[in-house]
């Protein structure tokens, strides 16, 4: 892991740090617009030849149904089992405290504005399969689906080497009553979901993380369907002064590490001392993971600064605009004014990463790759429409009508002003609705 000093950083060089640009993209790109076109072309066909490819399973369907999912969800553990449970009733209990319902606003006597939410039809959501199996992540998508209303939930996540899916996936379709899982990864779920196939049903939107593949392929379907958020690989930045434990901030750089090779894990750090005695807990912590090589080669990849001062800190984070952003600082009440730029938030020594990732109860579904400028992660508002409605009364109809006549006029859109015109008239007496001829009194 490189080290830098602010104070040696000129304002280029800082957002050539915060840039997540890898060297192969355009290459990537190139192979996701091959995948799309041909799902597009040969449906079912190409993803069964992809399942081949990619994930080296012949598959004798596109699907696990019901009565499948139920088999396999019997071999879960217990202390899983109790685990899933318990992080599905906290999710569940923080997104339904989303449900809201909006006043109505009188904008002017007469005028009545108000908005009403409705679930989106019928939603994708992409559960990662390759280096890592998330359960967690099916959770965190399903739960707000399913409260939001979503009539048709589609879910897709790449097949096993046995042509199934695990048994903590299985027992998450059970305890969310859904009934089927899409046997299909990567790019080609996107496109599948985007454009349908003979199998697996097209939705409106598409949800979920998943690796470079994935999420070019959701930009490049964006003109066909809804996404989410662009949604890569995962990131952590955390901010540490003197009084952060160099073992817990280590334990939570690495846990974004274990994640890919191409996970980033970012120290600032107001403390020279802290940043050296972490990277010396990254080492010593390093040598009893199961993904050790991964998790290292994603620490090579990954750098601390040294600043002068946690305002310093907060400057660099908003401009990197982290997924996780952990303030390993007993002074993280006075930066949380501060923060702009973030996906979720994990305040002082005692609050992993990990606990939002799995059963806190906030989505791990988060902007990556700078994202978090522009992008929430994932809540209940994703999985509903806005609707407004207004009503005007005939009070309301002569308060507003000059307005909306004047206005029209003055863009030159005629009809947009005799739709008002023509009903002020008819209010006041003046003319005949069958006719459609109306002349205003003027008094």
């Amino acid at each position: 892991m490189k080290i830098y000093n602010y104070q040696d950083l000129s304002n280029q060089k800082i957002k050539s740090l915060c840039s997540r640009q890898i060297e192969d993209d355009k290459l990537i790109e190139e192979r996701v617009a091959d995948i799309i076109e041909t799902v597009k072309k040969d449906g079912d066909k190409a993803l069964f030849n992809f399942a081949k490819t990619f994930d080296k399973v012949a598959l004798e369907k596109l699907f696990l149904d019901a009565e499948e999912l139920k088999a396999i969800a019997s071999t879960i553990p217990d202390e899983a089992k109790q685990a899933i449970n318990t992080a599905y009733q906290n999710i569940k209990t923080f997104h339904q405290s989303q449900l809201k319902i909006e006043d109505k606003v009188e904008t002017m006597p007469g005028v009545v504005c108000w908005r009403e939410s409705r679930a989106i039809e019928k939603v994708g959501l992409y559960i990662p399969g390759g280096t890592a199996v998330l359960p967690s992540t099916f959770l965190m998508l399903a739960t707000p689906a399913i409260i939001a209303g979503c009539k048709e939930i589609i879910v897709c996540s790449p097949p096993q080497s046995d042509g199934k899916t695990n048994c903590y996936l299985a027992y998450c379709a059970m305890l969310l009553g859904i009934d089927k899982i899409f046997l299909v990864g990567g790019a080609q779920a996107v496109a599948a979901m985007a454009f349908g196939t003979e199998t697996v049903p097209q939705v409106y939107k598409i949800f979920g993380p998943g690796n470079r593949y994935v999420t070019i392929a959701k930009t490049m379907v964006q003109n066909k369907v809804a996404i989410d958020m662009p949604a890569g690989p995962s990131e952590v930045l955390v901010i540490a002064d003197e009084t952060a434990n160099p073992s817990f901030v280590a334990a939570d750089l690495l846990a974004q590490a274990e994640h890919g090779i191409d996970s980033q894990a970012i120290l600032i750090s107001t403390s020279n001392e802290i940043i050296t005695e972490t990277l010396k807990e990254i080492e010593n912590q390093l040598d009893i993971l199961p993904r050790k090589n991964i998790a290292a080669k994603a620490i090579d990849n990954s750098y601390a600064v040294l600043v002068d001062n946690l305002e310093q800190a907060m400057d660099y984070s908003n401009e990197y605009a982290p997924e996780h952003l952990l303030l390993a600082t007993e002074s993280f009440e006075s930066l949380i004014p501060l923060i702009v730029n973030a996906g979720s938030v994990f305040l002082g020594n005692l609050t992993p990463e990990s606990a939002g990732d799995y059963a806190s109860g906030t989505n791990h579904t988060l902007p990556t790759s700078g994202f978090a400028k522009a992008y929430s992660g994932v809540s209940l508002d994703a999985f509903v429409k806005k609707i407004t409605f207004q009503h005007v009364s005939p009070v309301g109809l002569a308060n507003i009508g000059p307005t909306v006549e004047t206005l029209a006029a003055a863009e030159g859109l005629e009809a947009h002003k005799n739709a008002v015109s023509i009903r002020l008239n008819f209010e006041s007496g003046v003319g005949s609705p069958k006719t459609g001829k109306f002349k205003r009194e003027k008094k």
